[in-house]
């Protein structure tokens, strides 16, 4: 068995570990959102937006990146909008259902999104250890805190939107499969370097929207306190210093 798998699994561990930590402390799930929406921010601004802006296409004069980061933020923001007026607009007085609907459907897509992310997590993992033992470990030091931010973050928005069910348990659940698997695919094959910063720029647009519209505008509007911001700014501090440090 590839040591990629081996590592990978562990990784998968980490996910589930945040994922536990969301659920134990719902009654300061404030702090927790504001410590997940400053992970994101400190994940798109210090790792992706970096790592998407390698890529040097363009389409229509515009960088190829940058259309397809706002592109994946109009996907989320139109499929939310338009359940909303559903729900908005229902005539037998039933809005609320339509609303957890689309709050549904929307941490759906978020997980589904961050079953991609992590996917390509284990495709970088496998083929980190395909160049070497010391680059495979640093790759899965760095991964290791990413996983269990990923699990802190689903499952908190899931959390957020009133639908932590045994459907989404699955989805998070699902993690582990996409790790696993990247891992076999990066430690085997060859992926298209254009493929994957093409997925990762549209993922960017995910996790802005994600972080702007959803998570820090709840955590702030339940309990608004300067621990939440303290929250939020400790998260950008962590990234921060998990990539100057090899993310």
């Amino acid at each position: 068995m590839p040591r990629a798998l081996l590592f990978a699994a562990i990784t998968a561990v980490a996910t589930a570990a945040g994922g536990v930590a969301a659920l134990r402390v719902k009654d300061r799930l404030h702090l927790i959102l504001g410590l997940s929406g400053g992970l994101l921010l400190g994940l798109v601004g210090f790792d992706l937006l970096p790592t998407d802006f390698a890529d040097q296409r363009h389409v229509g004069g515009v960088a190829l990146p940058a259309v397809l980061i706002v592109a994946g933020f109009l996907i989320l923001h139109i499929v939310e909008r338009t359940f909303a007026t559903h729900g908005e607009h229902d005539d037998h007085g039933h809005g609320d259902n339509h609303g957890h609907d689309h709050g549904h459907l929307t941490g759906t897509i978020t997980a589904v999104a961050m079953g991609g992310h992590v996917f390509l997590d284990g495709v970088g993992l496998g083929a980190a250890f395909r160049v070497s033992t010391s680059l495979g470990i640093a790759v899965f030091t760095a991964l290791v805190v990413h996983a269990f931010n990923d699990g802190l973050n689903t499952v908190g928005f899931l959390i957020r939107n009133g639908h932590w069910s045994t459907r989404t348990r699955l989805l998070v659940g699902v993690d582990a499969v996409f790790r696993l698997s990247g891992a076999a695919v990066g430690s085997y094959f060859l992926i298209n370097a254009h493929l994957e910063s093409s997925y990762l720029s549209l993922f960017t647009g995910f996790v802005i929207y994600i972080a702007t519209s959803h998570i820090l505008p709840e955590a702030h509007a339940r309990h608004p306190s300067r621990w939440t911001m303290v929250m939020t700014v400790l998260g950008v501090l962590v990234m921060w210093v998990v990539v100057a440090n090899g993310a």
